[in-house]
């Protein structure tokens, strides 16, 4: 487990899904680039894990209550699924029912919902650590937006895309 708390759970995992989130819009082409690319510094899977955790102790407490049934899990690469191109690269992946769409009997008996940090992607778009510090929380507070029925249009209305 690297992020405890009432809240809160995770654990490293591989997992594919139903939101998939890329890089932002604005980032794509440059992006694509760089996935070839090896990374120009180092982060060990502790030191990401804890960016990760950081960047969720950055929600506030109010919000954070409101999350629920959701686990946070650090992945290494995102694996794409039957039907996607084998190049695909996310930064993020949220799998789930959005907090908008559940119903009074969803919670009986539903397994969680699942948030995937792709460490990899997001070590390759970065060129210093405080940028992936940086990318890792707007990764964080996007996936977690889609958890709360947020869509990408509108998070990149408000600057999270």
């Amino acid at each position: 487990m690297i992020l405890a708390s009432s809240s809160r759970a995770s654990c490293l995992d591989q997992v594919r899904g139903r939101c998939a989130c890329s890089a932002p819009s604005a980032q794509q082409a440059a992006v694509r680039g760089l996935y070839d690319q090896d990374v120009p510094f180092e982060m060990s899977l502790p030191e990401f894990e804890e960016a990760v955790d950081d960047a969720i102790d950055r929600i506030p407490d109010d919000l954070a209550r409101t999350m629920d049934n959701v686990a946070i899990f650090v992945v290494e690469e995102y694996e794409p699924g039957p039907g996607e191109p084998a190049d695909t690269q996310l930064l993020g992946l949220y799998e789930g029912t959005p907090l908008t769409e559940r119903d009074g009997w969803w919670d009986a008996g539903s397994l969680p919902d699942r948030i995937s940090i792709f460490r990899g992607p997001l070590m390759r778009l970065c060129d210093s650590r405080e940028d992936l510090v940086d990318e890792i929380l707007v990764t964080v507070i996007h996936e977690i937006a889609h958890h709360f029925g947020i869509d990408d249009d509108r998070l990149h209305e408000l600057g999270w895309g």
